[in-house]
């Protein structure tokens, strides 16, 4: 994989390389260094093809367009941002797109993580957040996640890998960087969408389940209602679906199984989809 390469505004740049394109644009004068003001979607690149129905390109791309219309912010070269993630492709298996209120875009890639193939068996432990941290807009990906990364960093110094946000009620909603998931007794359940992400994995997961009949049922995350999940999950377009096997909650811990049957057979179908293109169709 070579290092250091990015795309931004039409071309392509190594670290450290200096260029008029790129120095008209995420630089220390902008909204987007001063407030957090862009959009961003990152997406894993399955046999390095956009087209892979896993990759999920068109509905990363969907997913952006209806963020800038709600923030009434300038639309971009879409043909001229799959020229560039084309470009990338070839070094990087995870792509990170982000548009400006200009509707110039900047894009970066990045490996997997080193030890992903052995959380998705062994599982990971979280932390639930304080409630102070709220992400921004929710339901948008917006470049102000310093409410995630904080989480997160704290997370990780209580020795955990990933965080899980709460709302005022303390109600679980969503982790630092994913959808959360849980199984009881055969069934399925995640958070309440409207007060989440609407994550591309999730929409994938819900598909899946109910192309087997199976229903996802959305309700408050309350501790009573964690208390009765056999297995807990959480899901991005990076890491699939991800086992929870702890969670920490001050001087509460957790504790769930990773090889709950429910969630090792969605796991079995999720990983058939990356070895060839199905026929699932792309979500718009």
């Amino acid at each position: 994989m070579t290092e250091g390469l990015f795309w931004y505004d039409g071309y392509l740049f190594e670290n450290g390389e200096s260029g008029a394109g790129f120095l008209s644009g995420p630089n220390f004068d902008t909204a987007a260094l001063r407030f957090g003001a862009s959009v961003f979607t990152t997406l894993r690149v399955y046999g390095q093809d956009l087209a892979h129905p896993m990759t999920m390109w068109k509905a990363h791309c969907d997913r952006l367009t209806q963020s800038l219309t709600y923030f009434d912010w300038v639309q971009p070269d879409w043909l001229s941002i799959y020229q560039g993630a084309q470009q990338l492709k070839a070094h990087y298996l995870v792509l990170r797109l982000t548009v400006f209120p200009d509707g110039k875009v900047w894009i970066t890639g990045r490996n997997l993580p080193p030890c992903l193939t052995q959380q998705q068996t062994e599982g990971v432990t979280c932390q639930l957040a304080s409630t102070d941290y709220q992400r921004s807009f929710p339901r948008h990906k917006t470049g102000n996640y310093l409410a995630c990364w904080q989480a997160r960093k704290q997370a990780q110094r209580a020795g955990a890998q990933e965080a899980i946000l709460m709302n005022s009620k303390r109600e679980w909603l969503e982790t630092a960087t994913g959808n959360l998931w849980g199984v009881a007794q055969g069934q399925w359940w995640t958070p309440l969408q409207t007060q989440c992400l609407p994550g591309l994995m999730r929409q994938r997961l819900q598909t899946l389940l109910s192309a087997k009949g199976m229903k996802v049922n959305g309700s408050p995350w309350t501790r009573a209602a964690v208390a009765g999940f056999d297995a807990i999950a959480y899901s991005n377009c990076v890491v699939g679906l991800l086992p929870i096997h702890t969670i920490l909650d001050r001087d509460i811990t957790l504790k769930y199984n990773v090889q709950n049957a429910s969630l090792k057979a969605l796991q079995r179908q999720l990983a058939s989809l990356t070895e060839e293109k199905s026929m699932i169709p792309e979500m718009s």
